[in-house]
């Protein structure tokens, strides 16, 4: 993949935070070529990080005094770990290993590493590198899936071998233009990077809809909104303004993101169509077919002898192709999710073609696909060009390759009508 920088003005304050990890020897090479574009560099060093690499060598590549202890009474005199929270125009964690993730989605602060970056409100831009087995884990997922929805933001991990001999996997430290890359894509009103969607509007839908039979019942599905909410993570993070409208879900709010919460398909529906124009809509809303027909005001008694109520349902509006249809607010890609459990690239391929829709993600949501609710995902690319199948990813890698592919084919599309 080719790397484009982002011009950014010289003279950006840098926090790195450097990790215990083997790959923290890559921040060398990181704090000169920062410096070589002209950005000023501070270092943090963990405990960790000095058995790895040495504070001198970090000082004499930054020029800066580099800080390791929240508890030294001459530096914090001097610096203090809340001043260090405020100055720079981002901070930078590099290596972060899964501990240090652990600590940050903890909310620690025993340290000077975890104190400053409890303390700031800059943007945090955090690479991971660790043992495949470490990343994959359920703690360190769950630990990633809170800071992203806290607004931290994720270089990485890259995939390939690692250390220990015959390891491989995602785990690795991106590599060093990459991460320069992801730095300067953060700073606002600067030119974007090749493939990012700074500037554009991406409406994404998530979660399931309720129908209401009465007020304490409704009809519903196994909907948990997590892919949603992921999509809307990676727009976010790609530079975009993203409108997410959900169904009623219970995942932490992500931050830098407008949220609009619905409960029925008819409101769904709505809000979509007023938060028109967009760049790119997905809709990844598992929305219900159907609707009872009339709903009854007051909670449906069961008395002994009583038969069951009979529902009678209508179906509710299609709201992808409504929206792939809309004429002059059609968003210029349109993305549909099919969620089959039998017969997936079938049923996909048909929905793309009655849908009109540009894209659709198919996935089988089988139980015993473990995909409604679960944490990781298979997905099918269906377009008009063909089907790409993708292996099993974690939803949040499953919406980073989503959102990063529409912002490549949104710029092709762009270039085409130009």
């Amino acid at each position: 993949m080719s790397i484009g920088f982002v011009a950014v003005a010289a003279g950006k304050n840098i926090l790195l935070i450097i990790g215990g990890g083997i790959a923290a020897y890559k921040c060398l090479e990181l704090i000169r070529r920062l410096r070589d574009r002209g950005h000023r560099v501070r270092a943090v060093m963990t405990k960790s990080a000095q058995q790895f690499v040495t504070p001198l060598s970090v000082g004499a590549l930054t020029n800066e005094r580099v800080l390791t202890d929240l508890f030294n009474l001459d530096e914090e005199r001097e610096i203090g770990h809340i001043r260090l929270a405020r100055d720079p125009d981002v901070i930078v964690v590099a290596p972060a290993t899964a501990n240090l993730l652990a600590r940050m989605a903890g909310g620690h602060a025993d340290d000077l590493a975890t104190a400053v970056l409890l303390a700031t409100d800059k943007p945090v831009l955090v690479a991971p590198a660790m043992n495949p087995a470490m990343w994959r884990n359920k703690a360190t997922q769950r630990n990633v899936t809170q800071l992203k929805a806290d607004g931290i933001r994720f270089a990485g991990p890259a995939v390939g071998e690692m250390a220990e001999r015959g390891e491989a996997g995602p785990g690795r430290l991106v590599e060093v233009p990459e991460l320069i890359a992801a730095i300067e894509s953060i700073f606002e009103g600067e030119a974007e990077t090749s493939g990012a969607l700074a500037g554009r509007h991406v409406l994404i839908t998530s979660g399931p809809t309720h129908e209401p039979i009465d007020p304490i019942r409704y009809l519903a599905n196994r909907s948990s909104g997590k892919q949603g909410f992921e999509l809307a993570a990676a727009a976010r993070n790609l530079g975009a303004r993203v409108t997410l409208i959900t169904g009623p879900v219970a995942l932490p709010e992500p931050q830098g993101i407008t949220i609009v919460r619905i409960k029925t398909a008819a409101e769904m529906l709505e809000a979509v169509q007023a938060a028109l124009p967009a760049d790119i809509a997905v809709f990844a809303a598992a929305v219900a077919d159907w609707r009872v027909d009339a709903p009854q005001t007051e909670k449906i008694k069961k008395a002994e002898g009583k038969r069951a109520p009979t529902l009678t349902l209508t179906e509710n509006p299609d709201i992808l192709r409504t929206i792939a249809q809309s004429g002059p607010l059609r968003p210029r890609l349109v993305i549909g999710f099919a969620a089959e459990t039998e017969d997936v690239l079938a049923h996909a391929k048909k929905k793309l073609k009655s849908k009109r829709a540009d894209w659709i993600i198919a996935n089988d949501v089988s139980p015993a696909s473990g995909v409604m609710g679960g944490e990781s995902n298979t997905v099918h690319v269906i377009t008009a060009g063909g089907v790409e199948n993708w292996p099993e990813m974690s939803k949040a890698k499953v919406a980073q390759r989503i959102m990063e592919r529409a912002a490549v084919e949104l710029h092709a599309r762009r270039t085409a009508a130009e």
